[in-house]
C-alpha cells in the first residue's frame, strides 16, 4: 500500500489522517542511528536532511557533532529548536527545499537521510541527489535510510525502494560502501497500526500480528541503509 501525497506540515500540526500518532516520531533517535554513531559513522559538519522534530540531530549534537537540521515543515522545525534549547545544544535548524539546498554549497562532511528519500518521486530523487553533491565536500559520507521493497504489502508507506533504484539513482554520484537492510523503529504498535489502517484504507489486508516489534511493542519495518562516499 502506497499512501497518497503527505502534507508533513499538517501532520506536525496534529492533522494526521491516521490520528494523533506521527508514525516516525519515537521521541528519541533511531536505534539504527545510535549504533551507527557508536561505530564512528559521523564526522565533521553533519547535515540531517528531512530532520523533522530533530531527535536524530539532537542525539548527534549531544555526542559532540556539529549538526545542521533542514526540513520543509515549519512546525517541526519550531519543535526541534525547542528540544535543542531544553538540552542546551547548539544546532542550526532551518527550512529548506531538499532538492535545491541553495546557500549550503560545499558545506557538509556527512549527510544523514533518515526516511526522506522514499517520500520523493523519481524526478525529485535525481534533483535531491544532485543537491546533496553540491552541498557536500569531497569524500563526504552519506547515510541514507529508506523503505525497502520487502516492506509487507498493506503497510502504509510513501513508496518502497528497490536496490536497483538506489544503484541507478544514487550510484552515479555516490560510491557505495555498504547497502544492507536494517530494522527501523516506528511509533506504532500492532494495535495502533491496525486502527490506522482501518481509518486510512479499510479494504487493505495486513496481518499486523506477523510484524516484528521491539521490546516496547513498537513495530519494526525493513529499511535500506546505504552508506556511501561522494564520487
Amino acid at each position: 500500500m502506497n499512501v497518497p501525497d503527505v502534507d508533513f506540515e499538517e501532520i506536525y500540526q496534529g492533522k494526521s489522517p491516521i490520528g494523533d500518532t506521527i508514525p516516525w516520531d519515537i521521541d528519541g533517535p533511531q536505534p539504527a542511528l545510535v549504533a551507527l554513531e557508536a561505530a564512528g559513522g559521523f564526522r565533521g559538519e553533519v547535515l540531517d536532511i528531512g530532520c523533522g522534530l530533530g531527535d536524530n540531530a539532537i542525539f548527534l549534537a549531544s555526542r559532540g557533532h556539529r549538526v545542521t537540521g533542514l526540513d520543509g515543515a515549519p512546525t517541526a522545525l519550531a519543535r526541534a529548536r525547542e528540544g535543542a534549547a531544553k538540552r542546551g545544544l547548539n544546532i542550526t535548524f532551518a527550512q529548506a527545499d531538499a532538492t535545491r539546498l541553495e546557500g549550503y554549497e560545499g558545506r557538509f562532511d556527512t549527510v544523514l537521510d533518515s526516511a526522506l528519500y522514499h517520500c520523493l518521486d523519481e524526478d525529485a530523487r535525481h534533483a535531491y541527489v544532485a543537491s546533496l553533491v553540491r552541498a557536500t565536500k569531497p569524500d563526504a559520507q552519506l547515510h541514507l535510510f529508506c523503505f525497502a521493497d520487502t516492506v509487507p504489502d498493506g503497510f502504509p508507506a510513501p513508496s518502497r525502494v528497490s536496490e536497483q533504484n538506489l544503484r541507478e539513482t544514487v550510484g552515479p554520484s555516490w560510491t557505495f560502501r555498504t547497502l544492507e537492510q536494517v530494522s527501523y523503529t516506528t511509533a506504532m504498535t500492532r494495535d495502533s497500526l491496525s486502527q490506522a489502517l482501518a481509518a486510512l484504507a479499510p479494504d487493505e489486508q495486513l496481518d499486523t500480528a506477523s510484524l516484528d516489534t521491539d521490546e516496547q511493542g513498537r513495530v519494526l519495518v525493513p529499511m535500506w541503509h546505504l552508506a556511501a562516499t561522494r564520487a
